[in-house]
């Protein structure tokens, strides 16, 4: 099951447009649900940027960059490079942004490796 959780009319409103975008453009239903935001709970750490901390390689990196939890979690490149290696990164859009990661040589062949 996936969701799309809103906090208040104008992000429903929002989601409810993707969602019927997303099933015009693909003509087909979509299963995802448009449901209203409860309660949210922060995630335990080891659940934080889940993909790119099963690619020691590259985590040991951006670790060096961002030693504190909190700094790696609310790190955009940290959540660039989890989504690349968690397979939903466009690799057009890695091979614009590749240099302004800041990732050594290594890294970014171990990057490369895993995308291409």
């Amino acid at each position: 099951m996936s969701a799309i959780l809103f906090e208040n009319e104008e992000q429903e409103k929002a989601a409810v447009e993707s969602k019927e975008a997303v099933k015009e453009e693909l003509q087909k239903k979509i299963y995802t649900e448009v449901i209203a935001l409860d309660t949210f709970y922060i995630a335990e750490d080891y659940h934080k940027k889940y993909y790119l901390q099963n690619r020691p390689g590259l985590l040991t990196e951006i670790k060096a960059y961002y030693p504190k939890v909190s700094d790696l979690t609310d790190s955009t490149v940290a959540a660039r490079l989890n989504g690349i290696v968690g397979g939903y990164g466009d690799p057009e859009l890695l091979r614009d942004e590749i240099d302004s990661y800041g990732l050594s040589k290594d890294a970014r062949k171990l990057l490369e490796i895993i995308v291409y």
